[in-house]
């Protein structure tokens, strides 16, 4: 069976991107130094990477909305690349994003229609066609309202494709309000017993016009809820629409107009029947059924309160919030600013307080400020100087209190909180000047331990007591990673101290010959070849990045 899938010029060529490593800046740093909040700044294919070991499987919540490759927001923005080019980066992104997503997580990606349809396709590839939700449709500006006077089509609308990593185990917060019963205002009187015949293999009682009464009375647990049996409803197996549609819609030409009809064995409010009435006009074919409140309903009623969960809508007006979004968070970016209020909306359906968000177009850092305010915790990623210019500045007034606008009031916040900054370190592996491959001389020995781990799939975690356990891949595997030429005599002084079932790794730049053949649990590895053949080195930059701060209309935005 042949398989739909989207194609373009280089998929299955995406890069084998570097597993960097992340160095902590504590001057940078802000607020409570307890904090896991994160802000990175670089390249966020390369910083994705270096999160992927340590995060994966962690983060409740991602929201991007990466360059729109529309070529028309920003002048220092790579947003005008050839399709093929747009989509590959973004593949290799989404790849990554999915890992470190958690299996009841939810990811979410604001785009136009520009290239919107086509990642449509790319996500169903990346996270499964089965595990797509929803797509918000978002009012982004007013019609009518253009700088463009020679433009044929206005956009106004944008889109937010909806995935869960694992449809069954990703539970939303659904909008809730408190059952209101102040539709259960009928009673029904039987006056004098009716006709009692079988229809449908269930026992219906028929009363006549003058044989019952029904009445409006206040809305109390013990009224009737009165509805028409009408459209969809008529089409709920089981249900009394159904049973009116099937047996009773005709029954007009028998039984007569106005009848009230009993049926025993329906309905889920504990009563063990139905009340459901004919039509009353010799033109009608519809009736109505009336029915008690819930069982489990009413037992939470006559403890306390019940709440009805609402489904969530797939539009929002958000044209005012984002005209009017540009000095939030006093975060002046123009032409691609998000208002908060539209993140607020989305952490509220896809998060809870504690869970970890990551945003790795981070912007203005519109998605930090407002997961900050909301109570969780997260991770921003920024390439532009703006990460220093506006996000950090931003978080930091957040913290001290002063940020006033956005969902400030909404959140009652008042400060507090911090965050860590991080950067990413330089490339690894360089050239020397004879062209031979080396380790850079920006890492010192630690820098160069933990890299050569990553990069190998191990965590780095010295022990203390022990100086060749620098890092560990499982229980029972460990790495040591030394700059000295290997001897045998080395080798086999530390193997004594190897248990047999342990297994280690060992990298060096050189060693005697057969060493990687000497022991069974103990592989020798030459450094840098063995880190070269992993990955791809010297790339610090892999595009869909904002170099500058744009200057561009406030009418005008692609990426936050």
């Amino acid at each position: 069976m042949q398989r739909l899938e989207l194609t373009w010029i280089g998929k299955g060529q995406e890069p084998e991107v570097e597993p960097r490593i992340l160095l902590h800046d504590p001057s940078k740093d802000y607020g409570d130094p307890n904090s896991e909040n994160m802000l990175i700044h670089g390249d966020n294919l390369l910083a994705l990477k270096a999160l992927e070991q340590q995060y994966a499987g962690q983060v409740k919540c991602i929201y991007i909305d990466p360059p729109y490759n529309t070529g028309a927001a920003f002048e220092h923005y790579d947003d005008n690349l050839e399709h093929s080019t747009w989509l590959r980066l973004m593949q290799a992104r989404l790849q990554i994003l999915r890992k470190l997503l958690s299996d009841d997580g939810f990811f979410c990606v604001q785009i136009d229609d520009s290239e919107g349809h086509y990642l449509k396709v790319m996500l169903d590839e990346v996270f499964g066609r089965n595990n797509y939700l929803t797509t918000f449709y978002i009012q982004v500006r007013y019609p009518n309202k253009t700088l463009a006077e020679d433009s044929d089509y206005q956009k106004i609308i944008e889109q937010c494709h909806v995935y869960a990593k694992q449809r069954n185990l990703a539970k939303l917060n659904r909008p809730q309000v408190d059952y209101d019963i102040g539709k259960f205002k009928w009673k029904i009187i039987e006056k004098e017993p009716g006709e009692v015949i079988t229809l449908g293999n269930k026992r219906v009682e028929i009363f006549k016009p003058g044989q019952y009464l029904v009445e409006e009375i206040e809305p109390c647990l013990s009224g009737l809820k009165e509805t028409w049996a009408t459209g969809s409803l008529t089409r709920v197996r089981a249900s009394a629409g159904e049973f009116f549609e099937l047996h009773l819609a005709e029954r007009k030409e028998i039984d007569g107009l106005g009848c009230l009809y009993k049926v025993e064995g329906i309905g889920e409010d504990g009563l063990g029947y139905r009340y459901i009435s004919g039509p009353k006009k010799a033109t009608a074919n519809k009736g109505k059924f009336y029915s008690g409140i819930p069982l489990k309903r009413l037992e939470e009623l006559k403890t306390g309160k019940s709440v009805k969960y609402l489904p969530v809508s797939n539009f929002y007006d958000f044209a005012g919030a984002f005209g009017n979004c540009r000095l939030e968070g006093a975060a002046d970016f123009k032409g691609g600013k998000k208002p908060e209020v539209l993140l607020e909306t989305i952490l509220t359906y896809f998060s809870n307080p504690g869970d970890l968000v990551l945003d790795s177009f981070l912007g203005s850092g519109t998605t930090a400020a407002v997961a900050h305010k909301m109570g969780r915790k997260y991770i921003g990623i920024e390439l532009g100087e703006h990460c220093y210019t506006l996000c950090k500045p931003r978080l930091d007034r957040l913290i001290d209190g002063k940020d006033k606008n956005g969902i400030t009031a909404s959140t009652n916040w008042k400060g507090g909180g911090g965050y860590k900054f991080y950067e990413l370190a330089p490339t690894l592996i360089v050239k020397d000047k004879h062209g031979n491959a080396v380790f850079s001389d920006k890492y010192n020995a630690q820098m160069l331990v933990a890299a050569v781990a990553k990069v190998n799939g191990y965590f780095y975690a010295p022990d203390p007591d022990v100086f060749w356990k620098q890092g560990y891949s499982q229980d029972n595997s460990f790495i040591y990673v030394t700059t000295q030429y290997l001897t045998a005599n080395m080798l086999d002084s530390l193997a004594k101290e190897v248990d047999a079932f342990e297994r280690l790794l060992i990298c060096a730049p050189a060693f005697d010959v057969g060493l990687n053949k000497r022991y069974d649990n103990i592989i020798v590895r030459k450094i840098p070849q063995s880190v070269l053949d992993k990955c791809e080195y010297g790339v610090d930059n892999y595009n869909l990045n904002i170099v500058e701060v744009p200057e561009c209309d406030e009418e005008e935005w692609g990426d936050d």
